[in-house]
This record gives structure tokens, sequence and C-alpha cells, in this order.
């Protein structure tokens, strides 16, 4: 059986800690499970590594007991207490968490007595006004959460800007130490754009070697674009900008006579720009 990656096991750790509070056991302990996923799935080297380095509690939020939870989801991709709480709840029923303002033990309310286990089925309860009908929840309950279906549908998969600073600034640091050759560790993406809700983890890395082509590593988590000197202006554009303004800059160098490319701009044959 061949062993569960870091994105598997990030995901696989996170339903560990959505069906822990769900079960109603400690809530803080649910939310260290939580950023310690978060974590993991922003790692900038391989599990496989921490692991047999016995490394595992240098990523940030994994302590000994989590660094066990860790190893046996690398070694089995499942553990047996995860397996025990797949057996109270439907997995649609984790989706529920994401909307802003149900907690736990409201989601177990809507599940057992309304039989929600979507979004979807949440949205349709609240439009046909059968929430309000539940024991605890109610007509203000109701409107609230068909308010924010519309944010957890636009946040998923997003971190706050404060915990992506903090999940950048250990990548930035796992990467110093792995590849030591690298400058200029420069963080990119959402965040240096400054958004709120960070949906991409991005760095911008100098290579020593000049003649290279530039090389992305996505590891799903978090994006790391390597690049001499000549190019390393350019990733850090395609790294930083959306896809929206990289299309309208794209525009605007065909107008000129020109290319945008991901290695610089061009005219002619020649690079005329993409250091800076």
């Amino acid at each position: 059986m061949p062993k569960a990656g870091t994105q598997e096991i990030a995901r696989l750790l996170r339903e560990y800690a959505q069906r822990s509070a769900l079960r109603g056991g400690n809530p803080y302990r649910a939310k260290a499970y939580s950023r310690a996923a978060d974590s993991l799935a922003a790692l900038a080297v391989p599990i496989e590594h921490l692991i047999e380095e016995n490394r595992l509690t240098e990523v940030p939020g994994v302590g000994e007991a989590i660094a066990d939870i860790v190893t046996k989801l690398h070694r089995t991709g499942t553990h047996p207490r995860l397996e025990k709480l797949r057996q109270d709840i439907p997995a649609g029923v984790l989706e529920l968490l994401s909307v802003p303002g149900l907690r736990p033990e409201k989601v177990l309310r809507l599940y057992k007595d309304l039989s929600i286990t979507s979004l979807a089925g949440l949205e349709q309860a609240a439009k046909e006004e059968r929430i309000k009908k539940a024991k605890g929840l109610g007509a203000a309950w109701q409107t609230k959460i068909l308010q924010n279906l519309a944010i957890a549908k636009s946040g998923q998969g997003r971190l706050h800007l404060h915990r992506a600073a903090a999940l950048l600034e250990h990548a930035q640091e796992s990467l110093r130490k792995s590849r030591p050759g690298l400058k200029r560790l420069t963080i990119a993406g959402d965040f240096r754009r400054g958004c709120e809700l960070v949906g991409d983890l991005a760095i911008v890395a100098e290579i020593p070697s000049s003649g290279i082509e530039p090389e992305v590593v996505d590891t799903t988590g978090l994006q790391v674009r390597l690049a001499d000197r000549k190019h390393f202006g350019a990733a850090l554009l395609y790294a930083r900008d959306s896809s929206a303004h990289l299309e309208q800059l794209r525009l605007l160098a065909e107008k000129k006579g020109m290319r945008l490319e991901e290695d610089g701009l061009h005219k002619r044959r020649s690079v005329v720009a993409g250091t800076e």
C-alpha cells in the first residue's frame, strides 16, 4: 500500500479535527489538529524526510501527540480513532462546519433533527424555512445561515492573513535549511497583495546559477518559484499578480509589439525586462 503524501495527511488530519469537534471532545484539541493540518499543507519539504529524521515537531503546531498521529496516517493512510469517528457521522456533515457561526453543537442539531448532510441541503432547508423549526436554532439563525452560506462558499480553502503569515515564515525557514544556496526568498501570491483571506501560499527564490529556466515547485498547498537573477522579477510578477491582472498586462504588451511570458518581457527574440 502506498504511503500517504503531505496533502493527503493534511486532509485526513483536518477530517480528524472536524470529527473530534462534532464528537463533543476537547474543543482546543480539535483546533490544534486543524492548525497542524494547515501547517502540513504548507510544508516546503517532503514530509517523509521529516518523519525519517524525527523532525515532525519542528512543524508549527505539531507536538509529540500529533506527530504520532501524522506518522500513522503517513504509513497506513488512516488511524484507528479516525475510523471509529467515521462511524458516527456522514462525511457531508463536515461541510457545515465551514459556515461562519455554525458551531459543532448546532451542526449536530441540523443533522439529527433535520437530516441535513451538505451545504446544498442546508441552503435548501433555510430557503424552505425548516431551520427555524429546529430546537435551539429559530428564525434568527435561519436568516444568519443564509447570509453566511455565501461567505462559506467564497472562503473555502482560504486562510486568514495572520495564519498565512506564520505558515509562510516557516516555509521560508524550511527552504533555507533544505536548500542553503537559495537567495532572496520572497513571499508572493495573495499574501503579498494584502488579501485578508489567502488562497495561495507562494514564495519566489533566486537560484545562484544563471541560464537555467525558471522552475515552479507546486506542492498544492505551497507554490515555490525558482528563478535566476535575470528572471527573478518576472517570476515574482507571475507569483504575485492575479490571473486577471496578468492577462491585462499580456494584452498591453501585445499592443506595444511585445510578449509577456513567465521568463520576462520579450521584444522580438530578446528579453527586455525580467530582473526586477
